[in-house]
């Protein structure tokens, strides 16, 4: 096997989830039971991510936010899920999709208002070098390879 025996096919739920945001406190308050499947980590995928992600009721995919250098892609597959962006509101429902492209300074997130679990897929482009800005929110983050530095707007560490 040229793949070290890895196993090609599995199903999302037999991946640890990621439960809760990464932010620094208070802002990982948005998202304390948001699980997210790193199901491309798990296939061996390295040029982009892809995640299943499970959205409980009254919480946000992340902070509202935009991308430098990474694209985003969200197809919903279950539930019902509110976008937010400069635009404004729009609902979203299973088989709708969105795209950010990265460099638009569009910020966006997805916010549960339901009284269900929502569950979407995330694509997005694996930058090594990426600045998220967050319109909403006095912070910002840099990411250098693995490493993520979050600051305020001011550059002082958040």
């Amino acid at each position: 096997m040229g793949d070290g025996g890895r196993r090609h096919s599995f199903r999302f739920d037999e991946v640890e989830p990621r439960i809760g945001a990464r932010y620094p406190k208070p802002y990982d308050q948005v998202a304390p039971n948001r699980m997210k499947y790193m199901v491309g980590d798990r296939a061996g995928i390295t040029q982009y991510g892809v995640n299943v992600t499970i959205l409980p009721p009254g919480q946000q995919s992340a902070l509202r936010h935009w991308h430098r250098n990474e694209d985003e892609f969200v197809i919903v597959l279950e539930g019902e899920v509110v976008l937010i962006t400069d635009d404004g509101e729009e609902t979203l429902g299973p088989g709708m999709c969105a795209g950010f492209p990265a460099g638009i300074e569009n910020g966006h997130h997805l916010v549960n208002r339901s009284g269900a679990n929502a569950r979407f897929i995330e694509v997005g482009t694996r930058a090594r070098n990426e600045e998220a800005f967050y319109p909403d929110d006095d912070l910002h983050v840099v990411k250098d390879g693995d490493e993520y530095t979050f600051t305020r707007k001011n550059g002082e560490p958040a």
